[in-house]
Protein backbone atom coordinates (compact mmCIF):
# COMPACT_ATOMS: atom_id res chain seq x y z
CA UNK A 1 0.00 0.00 0.00
CA UNK A 2 1.21 3.48 -0.84
CA UNK A 3 -0.61 6.47 0.57
CA UNK A 4 -0.31 10.14 1.31
CA UNK A 5 -3.14 12.35 2.57
CA UNK A 6 -6.24 11.21 0.63
CA UNK A 7 -4.91 9.00 -2.18
CA UNK A 8 -4.08 5.32 -1.84
CA UNK A 9 -2.82 2.67 -4.24
CA UNK A 10 -4.18 -0.76 -3.40
CA UNK A 11 -3.55 -4.25 -4.76
CA UNK A 12 -7.17 -5.29 -5.20
CA UNK A 13 -8.05 -8.67 -3.77
CA UNK A 14 -5.21 -8.66 -1.28
CA UNK A 15 -6.14 -5.69 0.89
CA UNK A 16 -9.41 -4.09 1.82
CA UNK A 17 -9.12 -0.45 2.88
CA UNK A 18 -12.09 0.94 4.78
CA UNK A 19 -12.74 4.43 3.41
CA UNK A 20 -15.62 6.84 3.22
CA UNK A 21 -17.24 8.10 -0.01
CA UNK A 22 -14.81 6.39 -2.39
CA UNK A 23 -14.49 7.48 -5.99
CA UNK A 24 -11.74 6.27 -8.27
CA UNK A 25 -10.47 4.38 -11.25
CA UNK A 26 -9.07 0.91 -11.84
CA UNK A 27 -6.25 0.17 -14.27
CA UNK A 28 -4.14 -2.82 -15.30
CA UNK A 29 -0.42 -2.83 -14.62
CA UNK A 30 1.36 -6.08 -15.55
CA UNK A 31 -0.22 -8.81 -13.40
CA UNK A 32 -1.54 -6.30 -10.89
CA UNK A 33 -4.86 -4.59 -10.77
CA UNK A 34 -4.34 -1.18 -9.21
CA UNK A 35 -7.18 0.86 -7.80
CA UNK A 36 -6.48 4.54 -7.18
CA UNK A 37 -9.05 5.73 -4.71
CA UNK A 38 -9.66 9.26 -3.50
CA UNK A 39 -11.95 9.64 -0.53
CA UNK A 40 -13.10 12.05 2.08
CA UNK A 41 -12.18 10.35 5.31
CA UNK A 42 -11.52 12.27 8.48
CA UNK A 43 -8.35 10.28 9.14
CA UNK A 44 -7.02 10.40 5.57
CA UNK A 45 -3.26 10.66 5.51
CA UNK A 46 -2.67 9.45 9.04
CA UNK A 47 -1.01 6.16 9.93
CA UNK A 48 -3.61 3.45 9.45
CA UNK A 49 -6.78 3.76 11.52
CA UNK A 50 -8.46 0.92 9.61
CA UNK A 51 -9.14 -1.27 12.60
CA UNK A 52 -10.33 1.45 14.95
CA UNK A 53 -13.68 3.14 15.48
CA UNK A 54 -12.23 6.38 14.11
CA UNK A 55 -12.14 4.90 10.61
CA UNK A 56 -15.92 5.38 10.56
CA UNK A 57 -15.69 9.17 10.83
CA UNK A 58 -16.42 11.10 7.65
CA UNK A 59 -17.31 14.56 6.51
CA UNK A 60 -20.97 15.49 6.82
CA UNK A 61 -22.00 12.62 9.08
CA UNK A 62 -24.74 13.33 11.68
CA UNK A 63 -23.45 14.78 14.93
CA UNK A 64 -25.06 12.01 16.99
CA UNK A 65 -23.14 9.40 15.00
CA UNK A 66 -19.88 11.28 15.47
CA UNK A 67 -20.50 11.54 19.22
CA UNK A 68 -21.25 7.82 19.47
CA UNK A 69 -17.94 6.99 17.79
CA UNK A 70 -15.93 9.17 20.15
CA UNK A 71 -17.85 7.81 23.16
CA UNK A 72 -17.01 4.26 22.15
CA UNK A 73 -13.33 5.08 21.58
CA UNK A 74 -12.66 7.26 24.62
CA UNK A 75 -10.89 4.54 26.61
CA UNK A 76 -8.47 3.88 23.74
CA UNK A 77 -7.96 7.35 22.29
CA UNK A 78 -4.94 8.55 24.27
CA UNK A 79 -2.94 5.38 23.67
CA UNK A 80 -3.72 5.27 19.96
CA UNK A 81 -2.90 8.92 19.20
CA UNK A 82 0.37 8.58 21.12
CA UNK A 83 1.33 5.78 18.72
CA UNK A 84 0.66 8.20 15.87
CA UNK A 85 2.86 10.95 17.37
CA UNK A 86 0.01 13.43 17.78
CA UNK A 87 1.63 16.65 19.00
CA UNK A 88 -1.19 19.08 18.18
CA UNK A 89 -2.33 19.44 21.84
CA UNK A 90 1.12 20.69 22.78
CA UNK A 91 1.15 23.08 19.80
CA UNK A 92 -2.15 24.59 20.90
CA UNK A 93 -1.20 24.83 24.58
CA UNK A 94 2.09 26.51 23.73
CA UNK A 95 0.26 29.06 21.59
CA UNK A 96 -1.96 29.93 24.55
CA UNK A 97 1.07 30.21 26.83
CA UNK A 98 2.82 32.53 24.38
CA UNK A 99 0.06 35.13 24.65
CA UNK A 100 -1.17 34.74 28.24
CA UNK A 101 1.14 36.00 30.99
CA UNK A 102 -0.95 35.11 34.04
CA UNK A 103 -0.81 31.33 34.12
CA UNK A 104 -2.06 30.97 37.68
CA UNK A 105 -5.06 33.29 37.39
CA UNK A 106 -6.12 32.92 33.76
CA UNK A 107 -9.35 31.08 33.00
CA UNK A 108 -9.21 28.89 29.90
CA UNK A 109 -11.91 26.92 28.11
CA UNK A 110 -10.71 23.93 26.09
CA UNK A 111 -13.26 23.57 23.27
CA UNK A 112 -13.59 20.11 21.68
CA UNK A 113 -11.56 18.96 24.67
CA UNK A 114 -12.10 15.24 24.09
CA UNK A 115 -10.16 13.11 26.56
CA UNK A 116 -8.18 16.12 27.74
CA UNK A 117 -4.85 15.98 25.93
CA UNK A 118 -4.71 19.74 25.45
CA UNK A 119 -5.80 20.26 29.04
CA UNK A 120 -2.95 18.06 30.21
CA UNK A 121 -0.49 20.13 28.18
CA UNK A 122 -1.89 23.38 29.59
CA UNK A 123 -1.40 22.03 33.11
CA UNK A 124 2.21 21.18 32.31
CA UNK A 125 2.70 24.83 31.35
CA UNK A 126 1.38 26.04 34.69
CA UNK A 127 -2.26 26.88 33.94
CA UNK A 128 -4.46 25.90 36.87
CA UNK A 129 -7.98 27.04 35.88
CA UNK A 130 -8.96 25.11 32.75
CA UNK A 131 -12.48 23.92 31.87
CA UNK A 132 -13.48 21.40 29.22
CA UNK A 133 -16.25 21.58 26.62
CA UNK A 134 -17.04 18.56 24.46
CA UNK A 135 -20.12 16.83 23.08
CA UNK A 136 -18.79 13.34 23.93
CA UNK A 137 -19.70 12.45 27.50
CA UNK A 138 -17.54 9.35 27.27
CA UNK A 139 -14.50 11.45 26.42
CA UNK A 140 -15.21 13.88 29.24
CA UNK A 141 -15.64 11.00 31.69
CA UNK A 142 -12.20 9.73 30.71
CA UNK A 143 -10.71 13.22 31.11
CA UNK A 144 -12.33 13.48 34.54
CA UNK A 145 -10.77 10.17 35.57
CA UNK A 146 -7.41 11.78 34.86
CA UNK A 147 -8.36 15.01 36.71
CA UNK A 148 -7.47 17.13 33.69
CA UNK A 149 -9.97 19.97 34.17
CA UNK A 150 -11.82 21.98 36.78
CA UNK A 151 -15.21 21.80 35.08
CA UNK A 152 -16.61 19.37 32.50
CA UNK A 153 -19.29 20.74 30.15
CA UNK A 154 -21.01 18.32 27.79
CA UNK A 155 -22.43 20.33 24.90
CA UNK A 156 -21.89 20.96 21.20
CA UNK A 157 -20.86 24.43 20.12
CA UNK A 158 -22.40 25.92 16.99
CA UNK A 159 -24.94 28.69 16.56
CA UNK A 160 -26.46 27.71 19.93
CA UNK A 161 -25.76 29.84 22.98
CA UNK A 162 -23.90 27.85 25.62
CA UNK A 163 -24.84 28.05 29.28
CA UNK A 164 -21.76 30.15 29.99
CA UNK A 165 -21.82 33.87 30.73
CA UNK A 166 -20.28 36.46 28.43
CA UNK A 167 -16.58 37.32 28.83
CA UNK A 168 -16.04 34.44 31.24
CA UNK A 169 -12.65 33.24 29.98
CA UNK A 170 -9.26 34.77 29.33
CA UNK A 171 -8.69 32.34 26.46
CA UNK A 172 -10.26 29.58 24.44
CA UNK A 173 -8.08 26.72 23.21
CA UNK A 174 -9.47 24.56 20.41
CA UNK A 175 -7.28 21.70 19.24
CA UNK A 176 -8.52 19.31 16.57
CA UNK A 177 -12.08 20.64 16.70
CA UNK A 178 -12.17 22.02 13.17
CA UNK A 179 -12.28 18.69 11.38
CA UNK A 180 -14.74 17.25 8.86
CA UNK A 181 -17.22 15.75 11.31
CA UNK A 182 -17.13 18.33 14.07
CA UNK A 183 -17.01 22.14 14.36
CA UNK A 184 -18.10 24.50 11.60
CA UNK A 185 -17.42 28.16 11.00
CA UNK A 186 -20.78 29.08 12.54
CA UNK A 187 -19.35 28.52 16.04
CA UNK A 188 -16.77 31.29 15.77
CA UNK A 189 -19.02 34.08 17.13
CA UNK A 190 -19.79 31.95 20.19
CA UNK A 191 -16.08 31.40 20.82
CA UNK A 192 -15.63 35.17 20.78
CA UNK A 193 -18.57 35.75 23.16
CA UNK A 194 -17.03 33.51 25.79
CA UNK A 195 -13.72 35.42 25.93
CA UNK A 196 -13.27 38.78 27.62
CA UNK A 197 -11.94 41.70 25.53
CA UNK A 198 -8.17 41.45 25.38
CA UNK A 199 -8.30 37.66 25.69
CA UNK A 200 -7.37 35.11 23.06
CA UNK A 201 -8.83 32.36 20.90
CA UNK A 202 -6.29 29.74 19.78
CA UNK A 203 -7.31 27.23 17.10
CA UNK A 204 -5.06 24.36 15.98
CA UNK A 205 -5.94 22.02 13.13
CA UNK A 206 -4.35 20.11 10.28
CA UNK A 207 -3.17 22.50 7.57
CA UNK A 208 -4.50 20.17 4.87
CA UNK A 209 -8.05 20.62 6.18
CA UNK A 210 -8.00 24.24 4.97
CA UNK A 211 -8.22 22.88 1.43
CA UNK A 212 -9.51 19.31 1.69
CA UNK A 213 -12.62 19.78 3.84
CA UNK A 214 -15.67 21.10 2.00
CA UNK A 215 -16.74 23.35 4.87
CA UNK A 216 -13.29 25.00 5.04
CA UNK A 217 -11.96 24.73 1.46
CA UNK A 218 -11.55 27.61 -0.99
CA UNK A 219 -10.64 29.77 1.98
CA UNK A 220 -14.03 29.42 3.71
CA UNK A 221 -12.64 29.00 7.23
CA UNK A 222 -10.21 31.86 7.00
CA UNK A 223 -12.78 34.02 5.21
CA UNK A 224 -15.18 33.49 8.12
CA UNK A 225 -12.41 34.45 10.53
CA UNK A 226 -11.62 37.60 8.55
CA UNK A 227 -15.30 38.58 8.34
CA UNK A 228 -15.43 38.68 12.13
CA UNK A 229 -12.20 40.69 12.16
CA UNK A 230 -13.69 43.18 9.72
CA UNK A 231 -16.63 43.57 12.10
CA UNK A 232 -14.19 44.51 14.85
CA UNK A 233 -14.86 41.45 17.01
CA UNK A 234 -11.31 40.11 17.03
CA UNK A 235 -7.96 40.52 15.30
CA UNK A 236 -5.52 37.90 14.12
CA UNK A 237 -2.20 38.14 15.93
CA UNK A 238 -0.63 34.91 14.69
CA UNK A 239 -0.97 32.27 11.99
CA UNK A 240 1.76 29.66 12.36
CA UNK A 241 2.32 26.51 10.32
CA UNK A 242 4.16 23.84 12.30
CA UNK A 243 5.41 20.42 11.15
CA UNK A 244 4.65 17.31 13.15
CA UNK A 245 0.93 17.68 13.88
CA UNK A 246 1.09 13.98 13.11
CA UNK A 247 4.05 12.29 11.47
CA UNK A 248 4.72 14.02 8.13
CA UNK A 249 1.60 16.20 8.51
CA UNK A 250 1.72 19.95 9.12
CA UNK A 251 -0.50 21.76 11.57
CA UNK A 252 -1.67 25.36 11.55
CA UNK A 253 -2.44 27.43 14.63
CA UNK A 254 -4.47 30.63 14.49
CA UNK A 255 -4.42 33.08 17.39
CA UNK A 256 -6.94 35.91 17.64
CA UNK A 257 -7.17 38.69 20.22
CA UNK A 258 -10.78 39.45 21.16
CA UNK A 259 -11.70 43.12 20.74
CA UNK A 260 -15.42 43.53 21.26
Amino acid sequence: VKGRHDTWQIKVGHLNVLCAEPVGRVKRQDSWTIAVISYRNIMAGLPLWDNTALSQLKEGMPTDNMVAIYDSYAEHYDVEVEKREYTAPRMCAEAVAKWLDDRKGARILDVAAGTGLCGAELKKLGFTSVDALDCSQGSLDFAKSKNRYNRYICDFIGTNRLDIEDDHYDAVACCGGFIPAALKTDCLPELIRLVKPGGYVCITTRKAYLTSVKAFSDGKLEAAMMELQNKGLWEQVSREITPGYHTDIDGVTFVFRVLR
